[in-house]
C-alpha cells in the first residue's frame, strides 16, 4: 500500500493552540508513517478556501489522500468539501459540527467526518470555575472568540448554563489571539463607564486572550488599583503544557480548561479509515475537556480576592 499523505489546514500560526494542533498532527503522522503538510489560513476564510481549492483542483497525481482542516469561518466551507468529495479526497472538519456533512457523507465515496472538542462542556467547566472562584458574585470581563464560530458560541452557551446567576458578564470579542484581547480590553478601559464598574474576575475563551486581558489591565489601569489586578482570578482554556498549565502554575491564570488537540484523533481515525477494509468513521467524534486544576481543588483552595477592581 502506498504511503498516505494528509494536508492539514489550520486557522493561524499566531495562536498557541493552533501551533499545538500542528505539532500533534506531525507527531501522530510520523508515528503512523504518514506524510503531512501543514498550511495556515492567516485568519482569513477566503484565503483558506482558495488554498484548499488550489490543491483539490490541481494535479490529480499530487492530491493528498485526506484534507483535515479547522475552518476560519462558521460555514466550514461546504463548497470546498463538495469539491474534495468529488475528487475522492477524505474530508475531515475540526472543531465545527457542520450541518452539510450528513448530505456529503451520503454521496461521497471517500470518508467524511468531524472531530471536535466538546465546546459546550468547555463552557460548562468555565461556568463551574467561575462559581468556585467568585462565590460572592459580581462582574466578570468576558472575552469571547469570533461570534461566527461554533466554538465561541457553544462555549458561551455552556458557560451560561452553569455560571452563578449573581455574576454579570461584561462581554467583548477577540480573535483567539493575545493581541486581540489586549486591544479589546484597552478599548473598554477608554470608556468612561469602565471607571465606575468593579471587576471581580476575567474569563476568556482561550488562554491567549486571558493573558492578553491581564496584560491590558496591568498596563492600562490606574497605578492605585494595579495591585488589585494581581488578586483577580483570570480564567482561560486550551490548557497546553507550556502555556495555559504553566501560567496556572505561575499564578498568572487561576484556572484553565485542558482541551486535547483534535488533530491526534483526526489523523489516527483518517489513517484507520483509509486502510484496506477500514471502518467508516462516525459523523461526529468529540474529545473530552477537563478542568485544570480540578474543580474540587479550586473549591478547596479558593482564591482570596483582595477586593474588586475599580478601573
Amino acid at each position: 500500500m502506498k504511503r498516505l499523505s494528509f494536508l492539514v489546514s489550520l486557522i493561524t500560526n499566531d495562536n498557541d493552540y493552533q501551533l499545538e494542533q500542528a505539532r500533534a498532527a506531525e507527531v501522530t503522522a510520523q508515528r503512523l508513517g504518514v506524510d503531512v503538510d501543514i498550511v495556515y489560513a492567516g485568519n482569513d476564510s477566503i484565503n483558506q478556501s482558495q488554498q484548499l481549492l488550489n490543491v483539490i483542483q490541481g494535479d490529480n497525481a499530487k492530491h493528498p489522500d485526506a484534507i483535515i482542516f479547522e475552518p476560519v469561518s462558521g460555514t466550514a466551507l461546504p463548497h470546498v468539501g463538495r469539491a474534495a468529495a468529488a475528487a475522492q479526497i477524505t474530508w475531515v472538519v475540526l472543531n465545527r459540527q457542520a450541518e452539510y456533512l450528513s448530505d456529503l457523507r451520503r454521496s461521497s465515496r471517500a470518508p467524511v467526518f468531524c472531530v471536535s472538542s466538546d465546546h459546550l462542556e468547555v463552557g460548562r467547566i468555565q461556568g463551574r470555575q467561575l462559581a468556585a472562584l467568585v462565590p460572592q458574585g459580581g462582574a466578570a470581563l468576558f472575552i469571547q472568540g469570533p461570534s461566527d464560530t461554533a466554538a465561541a458560541v457553544q462555549r458561551r452557551i455552556g458557560m451560561q448554563e452553569t455560571m452563578p446567576r449573581n455574576i454579570k458578564l461584561i462581554a467583548m470579542k477577540g480573535q483567539w489571539t493575545q493581541e486581540s484581547a489586549f486591544n479589546a480590553v484597552c478599548s473598554w478601559l477608554r470608556l468612561s463607564t469602565s471607571y465606575k464598574l468593579p471587576i471581580d474576575a476575567v474569563v476568556a475563551q482561550n488562554d491567549a486572550m486571558a493573558l492578553g486581558a491581564r496584560k491590558a489591565l496591568m498596563e492600562q489601569s490606574h497605578a492605585a488599583v494595579r495591585d488589585k489586578v494581581l488578586s483577580l482570578p483570570f480564567m482561560g482554556c486550551d490548557g497546553l503544557a507550556n502555556t495555559g498549565k504553566k501560567q496556572v502554575g505561575s499564578g498568572a491564570l487561576a484556572a484553565t480548561v485542558v482541551i486535547p488537540p483534535n488533530t491526534i484523533l483526526a489523523v489516527e481515525m483518517t489513517f484507520k479509515a483509509l486502510q484496506e477494509g477500514g471502518a467508516r468513521p462516525s459523523e461526529l467524534v468529540l474529545t473530552e475537556p477537563v478542568s485544570f486544576p480540578q474543580l474540587s481543588e479550586l473549591s478547596a483552595k479558593r482564591l482570596e480576592n483582595k477586593g474588586a477592581l475599580t478601573t
